[in-house]
């Protein structure tokens, strides 16, 4: 049974260890980020600037019965924009109902989504930046006086209905705002940027998931945990399951600072909360191109990873601890990189 349970510890630790920051979550893993959820603003733990910015404005909108100004979420991924949008209907007491940039390719996908809606409901669109040209112009109509026209033939014989629309709150998520055009930008109301978490509020994150999932955790477990999540309440709450995963099996159940230690360790997650991809983006620009700039379809290619992915998931924590910089030549590594992996700095060339 032991030999069974080591087993199964090793095959999740090799799924996760190489993917901790960007895996792909299973349908339980979902199930449980549900849970683990906030629902009110109350619940809502850290962003506390937005938090009143949000509160107020729903505050007011209710007093005054309208529905509320549409909403633009950005920030990087992780902190919580899907979860927020959530909380802010469920604040304003209405019906939430989500779909996705992408998904809507056409505008009468878009005319069957807005008609859907009743008064006062929440649209969600995440990934709000990657909305068809098309698509988005329509939107700006019904964003603004809440009605749609709809062009139905083609030719001589087409003609253009309109549609009126319940009205309704769009929050919109992007981890792109520049990507974002100016007229569509400019049609949200309220703008809240969402940044990195604290120690602190991470702590009381995971201490508050850990009370959900019936784990027994100590405080100084929390906060180690707390430490290497790259402030990022998605990455502290995947890292609390897999460290009770291996409190369960390889300790007595309670999350210990020494458990959360050997947990992390065990997963490759260092102290500056560096993943095995990350140390090995410092490897290959440290050792392999020995601090020369790399470009950056060079590095995914070294790395065996889509350049997207590189930009979007790992550059932003590497650069906002001074590992690594760009440069017009490519990315090079810092010398804090090289003091983290433990290699002598090369001397300049000037």
């Amino acid at each position: 049974m032991w030999e069974n349970k080591e087993e199964d510890l090793w095959k999740d630790a090799t799924q996760q260890t190489k993917r901790i920051v960007g895996a792909q979550l299973t349908e339980e893993d979902l199930d449980s980020d549900r849970k683990l959820r906030p629902q009110t603003l109350n619940d809502y733990i850290g962003q506390e600037r937005i938090k009143q910015t949000v509160g107020i404005a729903i505050d007011a909108a209710k007093q005054r019965g309208e529905t509320l100004d549409h909403v633009l979420l950005f920030g990087p991924p992780g902190l919580g924009k899907t979860t927020l949008a959530t909380v802010i209907a469920n604040e304003m007491g209405a019906h939430i109902s989500t779909t996705s940039g992408p998904a809507i390719e056409r505008t009468g996908d878009l005319a069957a989504i807005l008609s859907n809606l009743q008064e006062g409901d929440v649209l969600f669109v995440d990934e709000i930046h990657r909305l068809n040209r098309a698509v988005e112009e329509v939107f700006y109509p019904a964003m603004e006086d809440f009605f749609l026209d709809i062009v139905i033939g083609k030719g001589p014989a087409a003609r253009s209905i309109r549609l009126d629309l319940p009205k309704f709150t769009l929050i919109g998520a992007t981890t792109r705002s520049g990507m974002l055009t100016g007229p569509l930008r400019d049609r949200f109301g309220i703008h809240a940027r969402l940044d990195y978490y604290t120690e602190a509020d991470l702590t009381r994150i995971v201490t508050r998931s850990a009370s959900i999932l019936n784990v027994t955790i100590e405080d100084k477990g929390a906060l180690e945990i707390a430490c290497r999540s790259r402030g990022t309440p998605r990455i502290a709450n995947r890292l609390l399951k897999r460290v009770r995963d291996y409190a369960q099996v390889r300790g007595c159940g309670i999350i210990t600072y020494a458990t959360a230690q050997e947990a992390l360790s065990f997963f490759e997650v260092d102290r500056d909360g560096l993943d095995w991809m990350d140390n090995r983006i410092l490897e290959i620009l440290a050792r392999t191109f020995a601090g020369r700039p790399v470009g950056l379809s060079t590095l995914a290619s070294a790395l065996g990873e889509d350049p997207a992915t590189l930009e979007d998931m790992y550059e932003p924590y590497l650069l906002q601890h001074g590992l690594i910089n760009r440069t017009p030549q490519g990315r090079v590594a810092t010398p804090r990189a090289y003091e983290h992996l433990g290699l002598p700095v090369p001397e300049s060339e000037d």
